[in-house]
């Protein structure tokens, strides 16, 4: 958990940094609009999947240990040759465990968050999900344990195969030759983010695009055809907490609505978007039907509402920081009651983003715990030992959250959020 931690503290601003540095590119060389909110959004949803992760919230069904241990049939060494073997495996499975997140309706909940954007960029590769609780796939990593690929292989391949994955996530690279036979390329993956008919539920694969070509996912990005992004059900939301339950919880509400039982059992096991009829008929969900058509969401806001935005974004990547740096003096309580506080942040002010009237009582109550956090710990959890001047900008901070918070929401959060119309 600590040398995660310690990992996530060096690569957590390089990747921010890419972002931005992407983003600027494209204002200024491209002519793209920021889209502030919706890159916050992004990053915000990166800071929730690396605390599941580092708190280890979430549990495997089958652990790649208890493989090895009872299944392998011959033992490989730790070389080079294996990790590039382990490498492969791990890259299979990635495509099969994919390629069932987008065929089942269950599975999908887990997966949306990645695809929740309406943008693409290298902030939405950051999307990921904090509703996988439970492990599934590792039974995808059979073949590597029956050829007895030590574990410590495995441990080494799996970040570097997760972030080799971040790079292609981005408009403004194009083709790439010979390249576009071999592993994903941007534009593989422009198609993969796409809700167009002829791209949806294509180019599954995460390093190497060559299992799309032979398992018959294969699409290439046209040139008369250009990408639109999203999901057809929007999410219409900045909070990247609701956006990883919102399909679970359509789910649970398809299924009591339903009045067939039949139906309640298998909507959780039916393609994804599959819902009763009946259910569809009383409670119809809209639909993008025409990706060249909608209204994408952003809501309007002031430069005053986006500079707060951003200052309670960087404030909040300020504690996760220090939670990284002060992981290893934590027991497992004050590690808890600060990952909740995270949390809470984090949902907090993506709701500000959206204009919702309740954000300054969620404000409130995130506050509140904080500096309840604070009186318990006296101070805020030995961050005296860097700086003990330090302690008091952390209390300072809770008020004038909190009263910053209240003064735009009770002067610009009376009126519905507008969406804007696709460009």
């Amino acid at each position: 958990m600590e040398t995660y931690a310690g990992i996530l503290l060096i690569a957590s601003p390089l990747f921010f940094l890419f972002v931005l540095a992407e983003r600027i590119y494209g204002y200024f060389a491209k002519g793209d609009s920021f889209k502030s909110m919706d890159v916050i959004s992004s990053l915000s949803s990166g800071y929730t999947n690396t605390l599941k992760d580092v708190l280890g919230i979430g549990i495997s069904l089958l652990s790649y240990n208890w493989m090895l241990e009872h299944w392998a049939f011959i033992k490989i060494e730790y070389t080079w040759l294996n990790v590039l073997i382990a490498f492969m495996a791990l890259d299979l499975a990635g495509y099969i465990g994919h390629r069932i997140n987008h065929s089942v309706n269950f599975f999908w909940n887990q997966h949306l968050i990645h695809h929740s954007s309406e943008e693409f960029n290298l902030a939405c590769a950051l999307r990921q999900s904090i509703s996988s609780l439970v492990g599934f796939f590792t039974i995808f990593l059979l073949p590597a344990a029956l050829l007895g690929v030590d574990f410590k292989i495995i441990a080494i391949v799996a970040p570097l195969h997760l972030f080799a994955q971040f790079w292609y996530h981005t408009e403004y690279i194009g083709k790439l030759g010979f390249l576009e036979k071999i592993i994903v390329t941007p534009s593989h993956h422009r198609v993969h983010h796409a809700i167009n008919p002829v791209y949806l539920d294509k180019n599954m694969g995460q390093i190497f695009i060559f299992w799309d070509f032979m398992f018959g996912t294969f699409q290439e990005e046209l040139d008369d055809v250009p990408p639109v992004y999203g999901i057809t059900r929007q999410v219409n939301s900045w909070n990247p907490i609701k956006i990883n339950f919102q399909h679970f919880w359509l789910m649970v509400k398809d299924a009591v609505r339903a009045d067939s039982w039949w139906d309640a059992i298998r909507i959780w096991f039916m393609p994804t978007g599959w819902r009763p009829a009946d259910v569809e008929a009383k409670y119809p969900e809209p639909k993008i039907e025409d990706p060249y058509n909608f209204e994408k969401y952003y809501p309007d806001v002031s430069m005053g509402v986006l500079t707060w935005s951003w200052i309670q974004f960087f404030t909040t990547f300020g504690f996760l920081m220090y939670f990284f740096m002060a992981l290893g003096r934590m027991d497992v309580g004050e590690m808890a009651v600060y990952g909740l506080f995270m949390f809470f942040s984090v949902y907090c002010y993506t709701e500000f983003m959206g204009k919702n009237p309740l954000a300054i009582w969620q404000e409130l109550a995130k506050n509140g715990l904080g500096l309840y956090l604070f009186v318990k710990h006296d101070g805020w959890f030995g961050l005296e030992s860097i700086n003990a001047g330090l302690n008091y900008v952390v209390m300072a901070y809770f008020i004038v959250a909190t009263l910053v918070t209240g003064y735009f929401v009770l002067t610009e959060f009376r009126e519905k959020p507008d969406a804007v119309p696709l460009k």
